[in-house]
């Protein structure tokens, strides 16, 4: 389960809206081995496209340094959709590479009718997708 604060969900919505129509892409580290994201960190989506998303070579660098400097680790690593629903594609599975972080997709589209977007999170471990429920705290 992903349990993650208010402040963190809205910040996470609030960028897949304001990127959209292209997808919106960024991490959330927590201190490492805790689980807890704790640090928003929106990122520029390098393809500027409403079908993939990638992160800037140099900015993933830079933030992957930042992070070991602080003992942080990528708690949640997510991305919007903004023209199908909120699952991993076949190119979401591929870039999958940190097994222990949460992976939340955000759907920018009203595919389902339950409203503007879809917020879920999963584990993507090998190829295997898992999703699991996610808990806003106050």
């Amino acid at each position: 389960m992903l349990t993650l604060s208010q402040a963190l969900y809205d910040q996470i919505v609030a960028h897949a809206r304001a990127d959209h129509p292209d997808e919106a892409c960024g991490v959330v580290a927590g201190p490492a081995g805790s689980g807890r994201p704790e640090r928003f960190i929106p990122m520029l989506n390098a393809a500027r496209s409403p079908t993939f998303y990638e992160f800037d070579s140099s900015d993933l660098l830079k933030l992957y340094r930042e992070m070991d400097d602080r003992d942080e680790e990528p708690v949640i690593v997510y991305h919007s959709h903004t023209a199908t629903e909120a699952y991993p594609s076949r190119t979401d599975i591929s870039y999958a590479n940190e097994p222990g972080a949460h992976y939340v997709l955000v759907s920018t589209a009203d595919t389902d009718d339950a409203g503007p977007f879809q917020f879920r999170s999963f584990r993507i471990v090998d190829g295997v997708i898992t999703e699991e429920e996610v808990k806003v705290e106050a």
